[in-house]
């Protein structure tokens, strides 16, 4: 546990070059482009990182004010994923996960139950998660374990679904999506999309980022909505008119810069993604296989960041209004533009029809995350944990999804 907590340390920026170089090695790919590209990957992902940090740093602040000018006083804390990552990893059987999720993975792509080779292994701690919270509520280590696997297996098979999604929409193709967050709304998101399409009027209303430039011209481009919604937010959180200002131009630099980190880790990508399609006509005929990444590469796409940004205040205010809920989102409301990402790319990019099925998704979010706060409490409690000061329990919006919450609910019982 020792070792592998140092490599799980190293997070997602130095794991995935490596793990992407020894892929491209055995998709004979070469000692030297493999060693380039794992390199810019690295450097893709730690770019993309520091834009999300931006996001991070940026949007916690006015998420801060705009829930105290709004006098919420809700008792579970959102504590983020982070640190929810760590409480998951914590878990006795956490260790196991990561050899249990990758034979899971081999057994699917042998069977030919699954095209996706997911090499995204700092997220299983996903897995572990709904695994600690199945042990936390019934008791059993091994009703965790199998819960876990059970949730390895549906993101595969439903990474493999989403795929065309991801390589139409994003332009990124043999890349899939093996990750709850994005694909954990989809039974709902799926009958959702449709309904929005078929409804004569809501159907003809379409808004993307092409139009909006198109019509709005130098204030439809994607830096100019980030700081238009920047500001918005600032206003919205009644900060001061330097603190607007400084908001609006850093939710600027996120749309601006979000799209060139992607392309750097696209850059890296593409050789061995090539290498990996001719490995399986050489040695499997014609059969394609996908690499399953973590849906941050998504974050280039102007719309999702959009969508993501503009559900925030309809986030803080859906949590006054709406019944049952308890939580108070603060730390995970960065995390939107994850759980939106796949409906924004199912939706073609438009904007209103993602922002009226993320409304929905948000609205769940807030009531799941509720339901499994007393399972994270006792999770954090157990990996011993201080409960923050001023909360009476723990939460966070980024696993409080469909998929994990049915599953979570549903080996609980047993």
């Amino acid at each position: 546990m020792a070792a592998l907590n140092w490599i799980l340390s190293l997070g997602a920026a130095v794991m995935l070059p490596i793990i992407i170089f020894v892929f491209g090695l055995i998709m004979g790919a070469g000692l030297s482009k493999s060693f380039r590209s794992g390199v810019t990957i690295g450097i893709g992902f730690t770019g993309i990182n520091l834009v999300i940090n931006l996001l991070t740093s940026e949007l916690g602040p006015a998420a801060q004010a705009m829930t105290k000018r709004l006098g919420l006083n809700l008792k579970i804390i959102d504590i983020g994923w982070p640190a929810m990552s760590s409480i998951s990893w914590a878990w006795v059987a956490a260790g196991l996960m990561i050899p249990i999720v990758l034979i899971i993975n081999f057994i699917m792509l042998s069977l030919k139950l699954t095209k996706t080779m997911d090499v995204d292994i700092w997220n299983f701690w996903q897995f572990s998660f709904i695994g600690a919270a199945v042990t936390a509520t019934s008791g059993s280590v091994v009703m965790g374990i199998v819960a876990a696997s059970v949730a390895a297996i549906i993101a595969l098979l439903l990474a493999d679904y989403t795929q065309p999604y991801v390589e139409n929409y994003f332009g990124m193709p043999g890349i899939s999506f093996p990750h709850l967050t994005a694909l954990g709304f989809l039974p709902i998101v799926i009958p959702l999309n449709w309904l929005l399409n078929h409804i004569p009027g809501i159907n003809r209303l379409n808004a993307n980022p092409e139009t909006i430039r198109k019509k709005f011209g130098i204030f439809g481009e994607p830096m100019a909505m980030g700081l238009i919604i920047g500001i918005a937010l600032g206003i919205l959180g009644g900060l001061d008119a330097a603190s607007i200002l400084k908001l609006g131009i850093a939710m600027a630099a996120v749309m601006y810069l979000m799209p060139k980190m992607v392309a750097v880790l696209m850059e890296g990508l593409i050789p061995i993604s090539e290498a990996a399609r001719e490995f399986m006509a050489k040695h499997f005929g014609d059969r394609q296989i996908f690499i399953g990444l973590d849906a941050a590469v998504s974050l280039g796409e102007p719309s999702v960041i959009a969508v993501g940004l503009l559900l925030v205040p309809i986030t803080i205010f859906l949590a006054i209004i709406l019944p049952g809920n308890q939580i108070l989102p603060f730390a995970d409301l960065a995390v939107i533009p994850f759980l939106v990402c796949l409906i924004t790319a199912m939706s073609k990019g438009n904007v209103i029809h993602s922002l009226i099925i993320g409304t929905v998704v948000m609205a769940l979010v807030l009531l799941f995350a509720t339901n499994l706060s007393p399972a994270e409490t006792k999770m954090a409690l157990t990996a011993g944990v201080t409960i923050p000061e001023g909360a009476s329990q723990i939460g966070n919006l980024d696993r409080a999804n469909f998929i994990t919450w049915i599953i979570v609910k549903l080996f609980s019982l047993f």
